[in-house]
C-alpha cells in the first residue's frame, strides 16, 4: 500500500491507472474544503519528531511489540514531540518491522471508535515496510493501531491538524509533477539537498511543506531514507525502507524554511521525488 494525497477532479472523482493488471482498493481518512468552511483545520508542519518506538524498552511509548491479533493504544500527546491539545488529527509515518515474517495488514483508528475495515499499512513479504497515514485523533488525543501478525512498530510524525490559528496552513493541490530523479546519468546518492521551489513544477517560494512521492530505486538493500528541512539537524526518523533492494515509494509532507529539503539515505541509491501540493498560507 502506499498514502496519497490526490486533488478532486471533475465531479470530485480521481483517476487511477496501472502498467499491469491488478486489483485495486482505495481507503480514506479525510479531505480538504475551502478555509472558508466552519469545519476547516489549518496544517501545523513539525520537525519530524519521533512518537512511538517499540524495539526500546517497555513504556506506554515503548516495548513490547505489538502481538497479532491485538490492538494498542497509543498517546500521541504524552510523547516528546510538542503536540498541543487542540490537535484533531496527526500526520503520521508508520514503520513495520516484522523480523522476517509476513504481517497481512496494519490499520489505525481513533480511540474511541470501532475499527475500520480499512489498512494502512501491509509487510506481506516480512521486510521492514513504511507507510504515511493522516489519523483523527481520539480520545484524549489518542490512537488505537491494530496488526494481523506480531511486529514491532515505529510512528514519526511530521505535522498536526487543528483550528486556524497563528501559524496554521492551507492545502494548495497542484497537477502532479516530477521535481528531481537522480537516475538522469547521477550517481546513487546517500545525501542530497532538493530545491523543490525552484523546480519546474511552480512551488512558491513561500510554501512551509511539501506534499511529495518519494520513490528510491536502490542497486541493493538500503536500510532507510529520511527527509527534513533543509538546514536543520538531521532528526532520528525515516521516511521509507528497502530492506529487499525494491524500488519502494511512500508519500511524504516535508516541512521546508526556505523551498529546500534534505534526504539522506542509510545506503546508496537513486531517488525520485514527485509533488502533488503544498502547505501555506
Amino acid at each position: 500500500s502506499n498514502a496519497a494525497i490526490v486533488p478532486a477532479g471533475t465531479a470530485g472523482a480521481v483517476s487511477v491507472f496501472a502498467t499491469d493488471t491488478t486489483d485495486v482498493v482505495l481507503d480514506i481518512n479525510g479531505y480538504f474544503v475551502a478555509a472558508t468552511d466552519p469545519t476547516a483545520l489549518a496544517f501545523y508542519p513539525i520537525t519530524p519528531c519521533r512518537i512511538a518506538d517499540t524495539r526500546t524498552a517497555a513504556a506506554p511509548l515503548g516495548g513490547p511489540s505489538l502481538g497479532g491479533g491485538t490492538t494498542r493504544t497509543f498517546s500521541i500527546l504524552s510523547s516528546t514531540c510538542n503536540l498541543p491539545a487542540t490537535a484533531q488529527a496527526y500526520s503520521l509515518n508508520f514503520t513495520a518491522v516484522p523480523g522476517g515474517h509476513p504481517v497481512g495488514y496494519l490499520t489505525a483508528w481513533p480511540t474511541g471508535q470501532s475499527k475500520p475495515l480499512a489498512s494502512s499499512l501491509n509487510a506481506l513479504t516480512g521486510t521492514v515496510v513504511a507507510n504515511a497515514a493522516i489519523v483523527p485523533a481520539g480520545t484524549s488525543g489518542a490512537i488505537d493501531v491494530f496488526v494481523s501478525d506480531t511486529t514491532d512498530l515505529v510512528i514519526d510524525i511530521n505535522g498536526y491538524f487543528a483550528p486556524m490559528d497563528t501559524g496554521g496552513l492551507s492545502m494548495y493541490g497542484v497537477a502532479p509533477c516530477r521535481v528531481v530523479d537522480t537516475r538522469d546519468g547521477s550517481p546513487a546518492i546517500t545525501s542530497l539537498d532538493v530545491a523543490v521551489s525552484a523546480s519546474a513544477c511552480g512551488i512558491p517560494s513561500n510554501a512551509q511543506a511539501h506534499v511529495l512521492s518519494v520513490t528510491v530505486v536502490p542497486p541493493g538493500p538500503m536500510g532507510y531514507l529520511a527527509l527534513w528541512p533543509q538546514g536543520q539537524t538531521r532528526p532520528v526518523v525515516s521516511t521509507l525502507n528497502a530492506l529487499d533492494g525494491a524500488i519502494t515509494s511512500n508519500l511524504a509532507i516535508v516541512p521546508t524554511t526556505n523551498g529546500w529539503i534534505s534526504a539522506f539515505a542509510s545506503d546508496p541509491t537513486h531517488m525520485v521525488v514527485d509533488i502533488s501540493g503544498y502547505f501555506g498560507q
